[in-house]
């Protein structure tokens, strides 16, 4: 498993706009104070070669946070606008389940 830290300089090095090598990794690490793990920083640089950084990042951003429910009406009964609306939010919120899982897909395999 890679550690966090890995992650972290690795996106740092791509902000950069620079090459993430075992080399440039590594001095971002023990910049930061971290013990390199040898076969953690090979298994990341491979990981990397996989995966489009730029994608799962914006796939990340495009995660909307689930909207609040709305207030009631005040009528007792919900009127068909108010049905139509929920069934709307409930479409959406499982587009964006699915979206969250595809995700997670793609980080689970960043991280091995």
């Amino acid at each position: 498993m890679v550690e966090i830290e890995y992650v972290y300089a690795s996106l740092l090095l791509h902000h950069a706009g620079r090459e993430i090598t075992e080399d440039t990794l590594k001095k971002v690490l023990e910049a930061a104070g971290v013990k390199v793990d040898e076969v953690r920083l090979k298994a990341m640089i491979a990981a990397l070669k996989e995966i489009n950084i730029d994608e799962v990042i914006s796939a990340a951003a495009t995660v909307a946070p689930v909207a609040a429910p709305s207030a009631a009406p005040t009528a007792a009964a919900p009127s068909a606008e108010a049905k139509e609306e929920k069934k709307k939010e409930e479409k959406e919120e499982k587009k964006e389940e699915a979206s969250e899982e595809e995700i997670a897909e793609g980080l689970a395999a960043l991280f091995g």
